[in-house]
């Protein structure tokens, strides 16, 4: 019952993800972040099993710690993304496969683009403008087939976000009250404000 959404617009990539934390019926906490830091300017967004999601995102990061401390310079969003692939098919293959579906989200100095890869428990992996995962998805994408333009800006990137947690919001039978937004860009991971009830009021009577 969890929801990411990401977009990669010219400038930016930004990513939403719920924060509850629920076990069966449980509901444990609301302000849970879903996503782990990769490097300065990677990210990595993650929902499935809660141990999964816990073990296999710290697997990534400590060894893509690693690689820079070995070569001193970051692996780029693509080969990141590449490298998180081959491990989950990896494990898939093996009697302990993670149950995980990612969105690895980063700005290549390289070529001075915002990357963003949707990628599955089943290792599949696309390079993609706009991405979720989740029942939310099922809303979410058509909101984002007809309203996302690569040239938008921040301002515009975070009111269609709030658009697309409004419909999960009123279309799922899972409350999802909280939705924790990121932002990368060539100056590194910003935190903006979360998508909250509060939020979504004050936009609708702005």
């Amino acid at each position: 019952m969890e929801c990411l959404v990401g977009m990669q617009c010219n400038d930016f990539v930004m990513v939403a993800a719920d924060m509850t934390a629920a076990r069966s019926i449980l509901v444990k906490k609301s302000d849970h972040k879903k996503y782990l830091k990769l490097s300065d300017k990677l990210l990595m967004a993650v929902t499935g099993e809660s141990g999964d999601t816990n073990q296999f995102s710290e697997y990534v990061a400590k060894n893509i710690m690693l690689y820079k401390m070995r070569n001193g310079y970051e692996l780029s969003p693509a080969a990141a993304a590449s490298f998180t692939r081959r491990n989950l098919a990896g494990y898939l293959r093996s009697r302990t496969p993670y149950h995980v579906n990612l969105l690895v989200a980063g700005y290549d100095d390289e070529s001075g683009k915002p990357e963003l890869y949707y990628m599955d428990y089943l290792a599949s992996m696309a390079k993609l403008p706009y991405a979720s995962h989740g029942y939310g998805g099922s809303f979410t994408t058509s909101i984002l087939d007809r309203h996302f333009r690569p040239d938008m800006t921040r301002a515009q990137a975070y009111a269609l976000m709030i658009e697309c947690v409004k419909e999960v919001q009123k279309r799922l039978i899972i409350n999802l009250p909280n939705f924790s937004v990121t932002v990368i860009d060539k100056e590194g991971i910003v935190d903006m404000e979360p998508i909250t009830q509060a939020v979504i009021a004050n936009q609708a009577t702005a």
